[in-house]
């Protein structure tokens, strides 16, 4: 089904000091996909979103992009290319409405220049088409209802979905999530994920995610990939990952 990788990543390897955190990581997202890492703390994860979204250099080896070599690349043209991060704790302007939140995020507004806002016909249509893809994006998110609210009124699960929202504003192709279920009750988890499966189906876009929270997840992914001090040690169906020795001595504790 899925046979066209949007990310590779080939050898990566990264250290500090003395200790290996990525140890020739070799990884295929596949666009379209929603594929899951995962892995228990100190296995090297949050080292290689650091390395895919430009935060950190690897010492050896290569990330691709859409065919492109992206190694190394500051964030801001990482971003600016398509690759969007949201982290852990979401951080929206707390003050703004969902939908004064979304609307920051969309690109190259020309209503914001100090030199174009005074001349509103050069840019109303613009700001039409923002209003228009917000609303779109807040009904696939079911956040619609929510418009006119203050971001700090949302509930946990409800912040996670505005910081997807706000990536998808930028018209990203791939967005990474750090944990899009941390903190999340049970029933709001499962309602987030298929947030991401209608996402992805509706709109093209792939997700790469680190999770915890593996009883629930796992029905909703695609692929998944297990790392083990800075090593890839399972990939498959969440089925194959989940139930492999390896995977089951090296993380889920035997």
């Amino acid at each position: 089904m899925y046979t066209d990788p949007i990310l590779a990543i080939r050898g990566v390897r990264k250290s500090f000091g003395g200790l290996k955190a990525l140890d020739g990581v070799d990884m295929d997202v596949n666009k379209g996909s929603l594929t899951m890492l995962i892995g228990p703390n100190g296995s090297g994860k949050t080292t290689l979103i650091n390395v895919i979204s430009g935060f950190y250099r690897p010492d050896e080896g290569k990330v691709l992009f859409e065919g492109k070599d992206i190694t190394g690349l500051p964030p801001h043209k990482i971003f600016h290319m398509g690759l969007v991060r949201t982290f852990q704790v979401p951080s929206p302007f707390i003050k703004l409405t969902v939908l004064e939140n979304l609307l920051t995020a969309y690109p190259g507004n020309p209503g914001e220049s100090f030199l174009k806002a005074p001349f509103r016909k050069a840019w109303a249509k613009k700001e039409e088409e923002a209003v228009e893809r917000a609303f779109r994006i807040m009904e696939l998110l079911e956040l619609d209802h929510l418009w006119d609210q203050p971001s700090y009124a949302l509930s946990g699960g409800q912040l996670k979905l505005l910081e997807i929202g706000r990536a998808l504003m930028t018209g990203a192709r791939m967005i990474l999530l750090d944990e899009p279920a941390s903190g999340v009750n049970p029933a709001l988890a499962h309602k987030l994920f298929s947030h991401l499966v209608k996402v992805k189906d509706e709109l093209g876009v792939t997700f790469f995610i680190i999770e915890h929270r593996l009883e629930i997840a796992a029905k909703y992914v695609d692929y998944v990939y297990a790392m083990v001090q800075g090593r890839v040690i399972s990939q498959g169906s969440a089925d194959h990952v989940l139930k492999d020795p390896a995977v089951i001595e090296g993380y889920l504790g035997g």
